[in-house]
């Protein structure tokens, strides 16, 4: 989006200028600013629009990341998963097919992710998974393991960070086994960094079920800055023939103390069990029901392989 200039008013005509004695006349003015206000309130909602997060990592061929970036359709970029952690484990992130980093093979990704950054992509690593192995034993645990991602993805120093030198943008919770206990515990030692200079963004990916059965009580903290809920894989709560369940699901994730609730689907029919919903609904009924939410803030897509083989992201992009 291009930068608002400094607004002048335009120049007069030969004849105006005879007829409003060089200077426009205070009806001119009026009608000239007001114009000027309705460009600011235009721009400034484009700068509010929704934008749509994707989550990339667990396949090796959906593209790398620089190239997933390059789309132009994605505002966030989550990297799936630090899957082992907790619990005195030894930390390991899983990237599928795209490194290995027993060897030190994804610290190549550094380069990648400071490519996403600098097109104002906010780059995430995410936390848990489907099939992970986490656990947060205690407090003191939760305080381990913010210190070991501060000091390994984030602002911290480390000899042995995983992605090389990159610093992250923040941390999201993909929290879907182990324990409810301690998340928000979590949540607060890893908001605390922030202090240290770069803010540290936290986001979630909870089932849209409400409250949220593993990480309910980590969202009542108010720490968190993106929220995307699962609609789907959950059929109470996610769009099926009808907008009810969904729109009053919609409703409660709107309550909570988060600053965008984002509306996650499955890139195609593929991704998920159940929950798919195509293009033309997304567009013409459901995105129409959310869009007035304070709080909305676009729309996550799982994952970036199967947004590869639908096409899904560049469909809805200018409508989120």
């Amino acid at each position: 989006m291009e930068s608002a200039s400094i607004y002048t008013l335009p120049p007069v005509s030969l004849s105006a200028r005879k007829h409003y004695n060089h200077f426009p006349t205070m009806e001119f003015q009026a009608k000239s600013l007001f114009s000027f206000l309705i460009s600011i309130s235009l721009i400034l909602s484009f700068s509010e629009a929704g934008k749509i997060a994707i989550y990339w990592g667990q396949n090796g061929n959906e593209g790398t990341l620089t190239e997933t970036c390059a789309t132009g359709n994605y505002g966030y970029v989550n990297l799936a998963f630090l899957a082992t952690f907790g619990n005195g484990q030894t930390p390991m992130i899983n990237l599928a097919g795209h490194c290995d980093p027993t060897t030190n093979g994804c610290t190549g990704l550094s380069s990648d992710i400071k490519s996403c950054q600098a097109k104002g992509i906010k780059v995430m690593l995410s936390l848990g998974g489907a099939a992970g192995s986490y656990y947060l034993a205690s407090a003191e645990d939760a305080r381990q393991v913010a210190t070991y991602l501060w000091n390994n993805f984030l602002g911290g120093k480390s000899s042995s960070r995983p992605l090389g030198d990159a610093v992250l943008d923040g941390i999201d919770f993909d929290i879907e086994g182990g324990t409810n206990q301690h998340w928000d515990d979590l949540a607060r030692y890893l908001s605390a960094y922030s202090n240290k200079g770069k803010k540290v963004h936290l986001s979630a990916a909870p089932q849209c079920p409400f409250p949220d059965a593993w990480i309910g009580d980590a969202l009542q903290t108010g720490l968190f800055d993106y929220v995307w809920v699962q609609f789907y894989n959950n059929p109470p709560c996610q769009y099926s023939s009808g907008m009810t369940d969904l729109e009053q699901a919609w409703k409660q994730w709107t309550s909570i103390k988060a600053t965008h609730i984002f509306l996650g689907l499955p890139a195609s029919p593929s991704a998920a069990g159940s929950g798919f919903i195509s293009t033309d609904d997304l567009t013409s009924q459901v995105l129409p029901a959310i869009k007035g939410s304070d709080k909305y803030g676009g729309v996550m897509l799982w994952d970036k392989y199967h947004d590869d083989q639908s096409g899904y992201s560049s469909a809805i992009k200018n409508q989120v």
